[in-house]
């Protein structure tokens, strides 16, 4: 047994060592001169940000909606002065335009008042202001109806407009709009990095989970700090 014991430690050590390299390359490519990243804001609002909006959240993990939408204010700050641009993407919904599969999926009858009072994100209502942070005039504000940032909008062009060629996802929740903007910017070919403390989701396990997720899928989980680093190596590259 003790044998076999070694044998999986050393398996597990070989494999850190194996992720490790991996990692450094992953990074080393997002540094070389030339090759600029953008930091993507996603959501931090009201609606789904400010305790006040969510009675429904367990209070002993309101704390850790707060320690994200504090980090992601902190990757913000960093952003601005590494000379990383900051895009800010909104969830705006429409009073005369109703977003039906939502509706649906929420048990909300087709025929109900719209939009309803805990409806999020109302262009126009404090609900979609911003939450603990605002965009500066010259930062570019892209508004979607949907989940992703990327869906119907024109943020992939405006990334390549911008020569922008590998994000940094943040932002409210990472089991929903987060994730869906992460994933798309994968699919459309750029680099993704997740940092696991500037997001969240409303319950532990689904947050962990979706973390998970897109390790798996989309890009690398990393921490504010592992981004902050790497902004500074590709500013002396």
């Amino acid at each position: 047994m003790t044998a076999v014991a070694d044998s999986g430690e050393a398996d597990l050590h070989a494999s850190e060592h194996a992720d490790s390299g991996i990692r450094e390359r992953q990074f080393a490519a997002l540094t070389e001169p030339g090759v600029s990243g953008a930091l993507l804001v996603v959501d931090v609002q009201r609606s789904f940000a400010d305790p006040d909006y969510l009675p429904w959240v367990a209070a002993d993990h309101l704390p850790v909606i707060a320690s994200a939408v504090e980090a992601v204010a902190s990757l913000v700050d960093d952003a601005r002065r590494a000379g990383v641009p900051v895009v800010w993407i909104q969830l705006g919904q429409s009073a005369d335009r109703p977003w039906m599969s939502s509706l649906w999926l929420r048990g909300v009858a087709a025929d109900a008042p719209w939009p309803g009072s805990d409806e999020p994100c109302v262009l126009g209502t404090p609900g979609a202001e911003w939450y603990g942070m605002a965009p500066l005039d010259d930062e570019l504000v892209v508004t979607k109806r949907g989940y992703s940032g990327f869906f119907g909008t024109s943020l992939e062009a405006e990334l390549g407009a911008r020569g922008i060629e590998w994000v940094t996802v943040v932002g409210l929740t990472i089991d929903c709009c987060v994730d869906a903007t992460a994933r798309d910017a994968f699919q459309a070919g750029l680099p993704v990095l997740v940092p696991s403390d500037a997001t969240a989701a409303y319950e532990p396990e689904l947050q962990a989970n979706s973390l998970a997720n897109v390790a798996l899928n989309s890009g690398v989980v990393v921490t504010s700090a592992e981004v902050v680093e790497l902004w500074s190596r590709g500013a002396t590259a």
